[in-house]
């Protein structure tokens, strides 16, 4: 004899397989071609935040891709200059929260960010295969493509330019720059006040010190060979530490302070207080150069022990409320003609992140044909004294540490 099933029991059969099932929205969109994306993206409003420290950089995200993306797609893009850990706290709080729409598109992200947007499930994706820019001028073997500061990418964003570190110098009142450490520690005795680096909680700042770190351990090998290791950067840093305090006495204001930030630094050098700043993009005085912030004399440098470069990226929140929208701005920010506007040094002027030898043969003639600026090194010296970025927890390693061995033993 068959047993009745009530209607009631099927009810919660039903709530359970639905509850089970993946967001609706990833479904959704993981199924539309692209075609379809765009068609859902058009008359949408897409935000991204993102650090806002760099003139040039907003330029072109405000003056050149905004109007772009508008005319080619339909979507209107917003910048909203913001530190990315602030971003991270917001989308953690309507995690939390349970906030399925939030007001976050596309963010600028890379290294620890990314690792704690991952682990924390922040992000929505994978998404970058849907993204034809994405599949058609990257080569999808590059290890960048795989890993960001160690931490796995599995689609989870995409990569939007590639920068290195360089110091700009004032050229009619730096007649020859430093090549070594041992050299700039000289010049700064020899100009007391003419130097000094961002607190270590900067972007800018914390990557001159992993510079120094570099150094310290005798070159990037020991470091990157068994990922992170709070044990091995203390072995490591005691040249590090006896260098900072060192030259301490003779930087700008004698150390008592350091600038809060790149912004700050950038402020100082125009202003000749300082005769140098530094820069992770190696073409970003070229428009600062033309609006006559920085002065015309400016050129850069690196040192021989070498120049850490890195990728960034682009990831789109767990509750973007426009998420097709977001792919499109992201897939526009991948195209050839997006990034080599970027590449042009009269917004922002950093590297492309897709491969030159996939690009249409009109962009690599451009490419080709293109001068940076005479503030930009020729790229065989940045190939040459390029070093890859140490794993992402370094970086908080050297902000907590460098307080302690630096700031606190005045």
């Amino acid at each position: 004899m068959k047993k009745k099933i009530s209607l009631a029991f099927i009810f919660l059969l039903i709530l359970s397989a639905c509850s089970q099932q993946p967001d609706a929205e990833v479904v959704h969109l993981a199924n539309k071609d692209w075609d379809d994306i765009q068609a859902l993206a058009e008359g949408e409003n897409v935000r991204i935040y993102m650090w806002g420290g760099d003139e040039g950089v907003n330029s072109y995200i405000d003056d050149w891709v905004a109007p772009q993306l508008l005319e080619n797609a339909g979507v209107a893009l917003e910048r909203v200059p913001i530190d990315t850990n602030e971003i991270l706290q917001k989308l953690l709080n309507e995690k939390k929260a349970n906030k399925e729409k939030g007001t976050i598109d596309l963010i600028w992200i890379n290294g620890g960010n990314f690792r704690n947007a991952k682990t924390n499930e922040l992000l929505y994706g994978p998404f970058t295969d849907q993204l034809p820019n994405y599949t058609s001028f990257l080569k999808q073997d590059r290890l960048d493509l795989q890993y960001d500061f160690g931490t796995e990418i599995n689609g989870y964003e995409a990569p939007w330019g590639k920068v290195q570190f360089v110091f700009f110098y004032d050229s009619a009142k730096v007649s020859n720059p430093p090549t070594s450490f041992e050299e700039l520690q000289n010049w700064v005795k020899e100009h007391p006040g003419r130097f000094t680096y961002p607190d270590a909680s900067d972007f800018t700042g914390n990557a001159f010190l992993r510079h120094v770190l570099y150094k310290s351990a005798g070159g990037p090998e020991p470091l990157l060979e068994n990922g992170y290791s709070e044990a091995l950067a203390e072995q490591n840093s005691d040249w590090m530490w006896g260098y900072l305090n060192d030259i301490e006495k003779d930087l700008w204001r004698e150390g008592a302070t350091y600038p809060a930030s790149l912004t700050e630094l950038d402020r100082l050098y125009s202003q000749g207080e300082v005769w140098m700043t530094m820069g992770y993009n190696e073409a970003r005085a070229e428009s600062l150069i033309e609006e006559g912030v920085f002065p015309k004399t400016t050129k850069s440098f690196v040192l021989e022990s070498g120049s850490i470069g890195n990728t960034h990226y682009l990831a789109i929140p767990f509750n973007s409320p426009n998420k097709a929208a977001a792919l499109v701005a992201a897939n526009f920010l991948l195209s050839p003609d997006a990034q080599f506007a970027k590449y042009d040094s009269t917004y922002w002027g950093e590297n492309m992140s897709l491969d030159k030898e996939l690009l249409p043969a009109e962009t690599q003639a451009q490419i080709d044909s293109y001068d940076r600026g005479t503030s930009v090194l020729p790229q065989r010296v940045l190939d040459e004294s390029f070093l890859p970025e140490m794993d992402a927890q370094y970086v908080n390693w050297i902000e907590e540490n460098w307080i302690h061995e630096v700031v606190q033993t005045k």
